[in-house]
């Protein structure tokens, strides 16, 4: 049995998806708080007759939660995470964890994403400041301060080990476990005046690009030789003696 052309095929169905998957991160280079989309990739093996061949798989698909860089902007409603913790909105279909830290005030105080998803403390509910207090300080903890006094605290979560996480939107995640408030703020604290970029490395992606481009055409070289191949010894042994 030829098992050049199935495992070629499975090659180009794998190399494919990684292709859409480095397609969406470098459009999204310059996103405030993306996370990258990695795909791991393992062997099926599978008998064939005698024969055990090694089928690519189609590649499981991961949110890395590695950080971007801080760029400060000096915007005393933008804030970044320093550390592995989220930020917690509430949106129509629940509550979402984004490293996007941009704040938005409306007229009546609430702080919302720049989306409009109000931003929630570490107990779930939205947060509120006077829209006519002045200019807010936030603290290392998340505490928010107006004109001397405390308003309430921006919420900080980290995502449970192991978590497998489910892209929301353009920067959030949702965990397929409950995320754990930060009640330490050592490893993990809010960093007001800045902003977190995307964590996609551009020249990195497109070095993968042309890795995986150049890995799938020799791919496709090999699915048309096997078919010349299967056509060759179809034609010679259905010729007639």
């Amino acid at each position: 049995m030829q098992t050049s052309l199935p495992v070629a095929l499975s090659a180009q169905l794998a190399m494919e998806k990684r292709l859409d998957t480095i397609a969406n991160n470098l459009a999204n280079s310059r996103t405030a708080g993306f996370r990258a989309e990695e795909v791991k990739f393992e062997s099926i093996l599978s008998n064939a007759g005698n024969q055990r061949v090694a089928f690519a798989s189609g590649g499981e698909h991961y949110i890395s939660t590695r950080a971007g860089a801080l760029t400060e902007t000096g915007n005393t409603l933008d804030m970044a995470v320093a550390g592995e913790a989220f930020f917690a909105i509430q949106t129509p279909t629940g509550t979402v964890y984004t490293r996007d830290g941009r704040m938005q005030m409306n007229d009546a105080g609430e702080l919302r994403t720049v989306n409009g998803e109000p931003f929630l403390d570490v107990g779930g509910a939205p947060i509120q400041i006077d829209p006519n207090g002045g200019p807010i300080s936030i603290a290392r903890d998340g505490m928010i301060t107006q004109g001397g006094g405390q308003l309430g605290a921006v919420g900080l979560f980290r995502m449970p080990p192991g978590a497998d996480l489910t892209r929301a939107g353009t920067s959030g995640v949702v965990p397929n476990q409950a995320a754990v408030p930060v009640v330490e703020f050592n490893d993990d604290h809010v960093a007001q005046g800045f902003v977190e970029g995307s964590n996609v490395n551009p020249i990195l992606e497109m070095t993968r690009l042309i890795a995986v481009q150049r890995a799938f055409e020799q791919a496709a070289s090999l699915v048309q030789t096997s078919e010349a191949s299967l056509n060759e010894a179809v034609t010679q042994l259905g010729a007639p003696k």
